[in-house]
């Protein structure tokens, strides 16, 4: 009994170092992959505690080879788009202003009655008062209610507003989007004045820059640099 007192408190020590490593996400907000290489950890680690005749070092070493693999992939994955939509797949709109788009359910093997659990989650009792839904790479959905559902008080008050528009990602972690360049029909040329226009030298510099359906342009770099403007450009997508 001693024995297996001391085999655990080092499995639990070693557990919340790693764990520590890996970062603080709960639960719900893994990945794909993070989730996988969590279940794989909780299953290891139980074997030292209860089968005495197994040197701890056995469970060890596949421990800490697994929180490498999860940290040399979370780095490598930061660093390239590609592996990161092979990883973790990308973000599906499952509503749009034309409706639930079915078939983006349909590819995620989710339902109707799925889709109606995650939006109630996010407050939102009726789909019409949905304007875009998001299905994000984790499983959580992202709601965006109409103009005069987004607050009581706008609706009451009888505000004019536009109408809220999903902003694209044009440029991550200093990479463009080419496929969403593509799809908002634009070019390198029209993101090279919008970062001139910022005063922006390098791509590489950018952390983060969305363009909206309106021309609102939001630019953050990586040294915490934040820029908002609107550019000449009307769009859809």
């Amino acid at each position: 009994m001693v024995i297996i007192f001391f085999r655990v408190l080092i499995v639990y020590a070693v557990l919340l170092l790693y764990l520590r490593l890996m970062g603080k996400r709960q639960l719900g907000e893994l990945q794909p992959f993070e989730l996988v290489i969590t279940l794989l950890i909780a299953d290891i680690a139980t074997l030292p505690m209860t089968q005495v005749s197994m040197p701890i070092l056995f469970s060890l070493v596949p421990l800490t080879t697994l929180v490498v693999v999860e940290i040399v992939v979370s780095l490598l994955s930061r660093k390239s788009v590609i592996l990161r939509k092979v990883l973790n797949g990308k973000p599906m709109i499952v509503i749009s202003p034309q409706g639930v788009q079915y078939s983006a359910l349909k590819q995620m093997n989710m339902s109707i009655d799925d889709l109606m659990e995650g939006l109630r989650g996010c407050g939102y009792f009726n789909i019409e008062d949905v304007l875009y839904a998001i299905v994000e790479t984790n499983g959580s959905i992202t709601a965006i209610p109409h103009k005069d559902k987004a607050n009581v008080i706008n609706e009451d008050l009888k505000l004019k507003l536009n109408e809220t528009t999903l902003p694209i990602m044009i440029i991550t972690s200093g990479k463009v989007i080419n496929s969403n360049l593509k799809r908002a029909k634009l070019d390198l040329d029209f993101v090279n004045n919008i970062l001139k226009r910022g005063q922006i030298e390098n791509i590489k510099d950018v952390m983060i820059l969305t363009l909206d359906t309106d021309g609102a342009v939001f630019i953050q770099t990586f040294d915490n640099e934040k820029k908002n403007f609107n550019v000449d450009f009307k769009g859809e997508w």
